[in-house]
């Protein structure tokens, strides 16, 4: 009795595990059929109290050495050391950045397939991928240094979109592996911002040796410095936000279409009992777009009707989701958090995954059900025998995604509909907003600009940008600091653009869409909302296209009257709920951007002062941007509001309007009025 008592005790308590119901329901669900999840499995595993700190060190075979901080220590005679004498400040900084070397290496792996696919595309050698996008194509292509127009006898011609596209993806694949010169993007920041990195050593030479710099630089007795080792880590990020990432964004729109809003929905009860359910789940969308369209082509709909479903319902979890939403309007089944659930629900025919944040304990669960958990890269498999692997090959796509959606149709006669329980929660979304979209909504096809927002800044209707951005971390309540966050900034005037699970977040709260606006956003926002007809959450995409955030920012500058560069925007990004070393990447390569940046949750620099203090105070004084920690989410937002109004201090706009903090209470009396 004592033993079952324990175990009782340390299931997950679904109201106290997350803030939205839908998940509540489905972690019940799990418990009363005695699956454990990722939330039960939270109560039972606790974070290593020193590694959190970021003052483990483990990159030799002497250690791991420990160095927890003592209280009352003093910072500047702080005699802790490791085996090879290592300080603090130096381990903390090599964990630091082989995270942001690991989270480059993500995204930026991630852009190196769709820049091969890009290329087989170009070469017509594949009967699945082609160029959807020529106007993105002649916009990128100048970037890269490729011309889009020849001389002819002394005539200035277009030239051919076929040479364009091969030079182009050629380009592309250099920028991972040249042998000299820089990253070709760089240029594309504001000048003042590529003249800061310029001067400053950081110009990153290819995306693939930042990496491999950091892995030899933090091997045992080599940088010591962690000023140093953070002009590395600034370099490598840079190669990620400014390279890897972007180059993945760019190629991804001219393959498969640039986006624009669309209507869709968001939530696990987007699933249907009635049809047959494929959950898409990963980053990687070369597969994940030719599922979509094998899926919704009337061969696959009318054998799934032989089958006795009424259709296929496609969903997609994480990334993966963002970026079929974007373009096709495939709904959201749900966040990080959730993968697990949604096949819970016991009419998941099919879950197939690709690359990053995809759990081993999927398989566990599939195995309690009838779904066929399905993986398809080839650096990304699965030890357990209830797996199938069906391998990605962008030469026979047609084939591999058939065969994936047929298996799925095949397994709809095998649901115990005894198990089968669909939560009904799920609420509209727009999302598909881009750098190009935005520039439409303001302006329209003939005078699209980035005045519209800039002159609705300098006024005063808009307080700010915050671009809010991030993953889900079971340390903490699921979606509850994302919410908050958002909801915190909007209702004080500041428009919000979104990625990623904190993306998925906002679509599952209701607030991605226009009338979100007169609910929950002060006046100023609100107004502009409703004269624009958008969301005041804007939903970008996927964590690779943090990248439109930049670029967003950027044409801001250029629009003009906020400053010379992005350093100077009334602008703060954040992420709530981050968990993945892709977010350490990111959240570097805003600061190095010019961006205050907030996380929430922790950061692995607690048990090194100093170091933590460059990042948190020193950085600024080089780079415009810095580091910090709030994980209080109300806190977290008010301190990006403060930042906000410390830029529009710094560009005269401070007295534009009179601030109104509105709380729900004062939106009613409002509303009353």
């Amino acid at each position: 009795m004592a033993e079952e008592k324990e175990k009782k005790e340390k299931l997950a308590d679904p109201v106290a595990s997350s803030i939205d119901v839908a998940t509540q329901e489905m972690i019940r669900r799990a418990q009363q059929l005695g699956i454990e999840t990722a939330f039960d499995r939270g109560e039972k595993l606790k974070p290593c109290n020193i590694g959190t700190q970021g003052i483990c060190c483990k990159n030799c075979a002497m250690g791991p050495c420990r160095l927890p901080l003592t209280k009352g220590v003093d910072p500047l005679n702080d005699d802790r050391r490791s085996i090879c004498g290592a300080t603090p400040n130096t381990i903390a900084a090599r964990n630091f950045i082989r995270m942001i070397a690991a989270g480059a290496s993500a995204h930026s792996d991630h852009g190196r397939c769709v820049a091969e696919v890009f290329m087989s595309a170009a070469r017509k050698e594949s009967d699945a991928y082609f160029i959807k996008d020529t106007q993105k194509l002649l916009d990128v292509a100048p970037h890269l240094g490729v011309a889009t127009t020849v001389e002819v006898d002394g005539q200035v011609k277009d030239r051919d979109l076929d040479e364009i596209a091969l030079e182009v993806a050629e380009k592309a694949l250099g920028e991972w592996g040249k042998m000299e010169g820089e990253l070709l993007y760089l240029k594309r920041a504001p000048e003042p911002r590529y003249e800061i990195w310029k001067k400053l050593g950081v110009l990153p030479r290819n995306i693939d040796r930042e990496v491999v710099e950091i892995m030899h630089r933090t091997h045992v007795g080599v940088d010591q410095d962690y000023k140093n080792l953070m002009k590395q880590g600034t370099r490598c990020a840079l190669a990620d936000g400014w390279g890897g990432s972007m180059l993945a964004t760019d190629l991804q729109d001219i393959l498969f279409g640039t986006p624009y809003p669309l209507q869709s929905e968001a939530n696990l009860g987007i699933m249907k009992e009635d049809h047959v359910n494929i959950i898409i789940h990963g980053h990687e969308p070369v597969l994940s777009e030719i599922i979509v369209q094998v899926a919704q082509g009337q061969e696959m709909i009318d054998y799934a009707k032989s089958k006795g479903a009424k259709g296929i319902q496609l969903g997609g979890i994480c990334c993966t989701a963002n970026e079929i939403l974007q373009r096709h309007g495939v709904p959201l089944a749900g966040t990080y958090l959730q993968q697990e659930l949604a096949i819970i629900t016991g009419a998941c025919e099919a879950m197939v995954v690709d690359i990053q944040c995809v759990w081993q304990a999927l398989a566990n669960v599939a195995r309690c059900f009838h779904t066929k958990l399905i993986t398809t890269h080839p650096i990304a498999r699965m030890e357990e025998d209830n797996v199938i692997h069906i391998e990605f090959d962008e030469h026979h796509a047609l084939e591999d995604a058939k065969k994936i959606v047929k298996m799925a149709i095949d397994n709809f006669q095998n649901r115990d509909k005894n198990k089968v329980l669909i939560p009904k929660h799920k609420n509209p979304v727009i999302a598909g907003f881009g750098v190009e979209s935005i520039e439409y909504h303001l302006g329209g096809t003939f005078r699209g600009s980035y005045f519209t927002l800039n002159d609705n800044i300098i006024n005063g209707r808009i307080r700010g940008i915050g671009g809010v951005v991030g993953c889900n971390n079971i340390r903490v309540r699921h979606n509850e600091a994302h919410i908050t966050v958002v909801k915190e900034l909007i209702k004080n005037d500041v428009i919000v653009l979104t990625t990623g699970c904190n993306a998925i977040a906002c679509g599952m709260e209701g607030l991605l869409t226009p009338e979100t606006a007169q609910v929950y956003c002060g006046p100023g926002l609100a107004e502009v909302c409703e004269t624009v007809g958008i969301p005041p959450v804007l939903h970008l995409g996927s964590c690779v296209d943090n990248s439109r955030i930049l670029l967003a920012a950027t044409e801001v500058v250029r629009a003009g009257g906020l400053g010379k560069d992005l350093s100077d925007l009334p602008a703060a990004g954040s992420a709530p709920e981050w968990m993945s070393e892709k977010a350490i990447s990111i959240g570097h390569y805003f600061v190095a951007s010019g961006v205050y940046t907030v996380f929430g949750v922790t950061l692995p620099v607690e048990g090194a002062p100093v170091f933590k203090n460059y990042l948190f105070n020193e950085m600024e004084k080089l780079y415009g941007g810095m580091w910090d920690l709030v994980p209080d989410p109300i806190e977290h937002a008010r301190k990006m509001i403060a930042h906000i109004d410390k830029k529009r201090k710094a560009l005269g706009i401070d007295k534009a309007r009179e601030r109104v903090l509105l709380d729900m209470a004062d939106r009613q009396k409002l509303d009353a009025a």
